[in-house]
């Protein structure tokens, strides 16, 4: 289960949606972030291409994203798509909804250890971290990186901060990007190796600036150093790379020596 606040979904909405029962008209599916709300598929919205059996596009039982064409609340009664629901928002839809359960399942714990219900933490804590945030789980990962400090401005019970914000440093791995590339760099003269190696020297002392990244230059044989950073974000990691290929490249030519550099995707 995955809660939502709202009672129902909002036409154009994707919603995760599991097949309860499949008709040669059509299908019926239920939508677990709302209550298990029934909706219907036409067999008109299961595919652009025409629909020869139904089975080989929806089982029972089978999770699936659909994008809600109409609600009408009066009637308990939702129209759904599946023909409409692109392979970008599919993926999208399945990954927010696994980031959901999973702050779901350190709220459920909260919810356990407090002796309050599930709906009570969300309503205490997870709705107020959600509109801060814009997603529960974006939060969780905050505060891993930085701390309880994260929810300073959630209007929220202290002790509830700090169960979750235990739950998150312990339980929430904050993802990260490797982004890495090669130098080649040849400076001629009696001082080459040195300038080379002081060149280096200044990238990496760069990178140790930056607490959330990590940096590793190492040779690959001369004239060829590769660089390797991991960050938590992606442009983060892009600007320090940039930054490195500055320096480096500057004190190179500063001596008259050439430096290249070749990304590595």
């Amino acid at each position: 289960m995955v809660l939502k606040r709202a009672e129902w979904p909002n036409p154009d909405e994707y919603v995760v949606a599991v097949a309860s029962k499949v008709t040669p008209y059509g299908a019926y599916v239920m939508l677990p972030e709302y209550g298990d709300k029934e909706g219907f598929i036409h067999i008109s919205e299961v595919s652009s291409t025409w629909v020869r059996n139904i089975r080989n596009h929806i089982q029972e039982n089978q999770r699936i994203v659909v994008r809600v064409l109409k609600v009408d609340s009066y009637k308990e009664h939702i129209d759904c798509s599946l023909r409409r629901v692109s392979a970008e928002a599919k993926k999208a839809k399945n990954n927010e909804w696994k980031r959901s359960q999973k702050a779901e399942k350190l709220l459920e714990l909260i919810a356990k250890d407090s002796d309050m219900s599930l709906e009570e933490v969300y309503e205490a804590i997870g709705w107020p971290m959600e509109d801060y945030f814009g997603e529960i789980y974006t939060g969780l990962e905050r505060i891993a990186d930085i701390g309880i400090s994260a929810l300073d401005e959630i209007d929220a019970d202290k002790k509830l901060k700090e169960k979750i914000s235990e739950l998150a440093e312990s339980r929430i791995e904050i993802p990260s990007v490797e982004i890495d590339g090669d130098f080649t760099i040849q400076v001629p003269g009696s001082r080459g190796v040195e300038v080379i190696r002081e060149a280096l020297t200044k990238g990496l002392e760069i990178g140790k600036k930056d607490d959330k990244s990590s940096v590793e230059i190492y040779t690959l044989g001369a004239p060829r150093y590769k660089i390797r950073i991991t960050s938590p974000d992606y442009k983060d990691g892009e600007d320090l790379l940039s930054a490195i290929r500055e320096e480096v490249t500057t004190l190179v030519e500063k001596e008259g020596g050439k430096a290249n550099f070749e990304r590595k995707d």
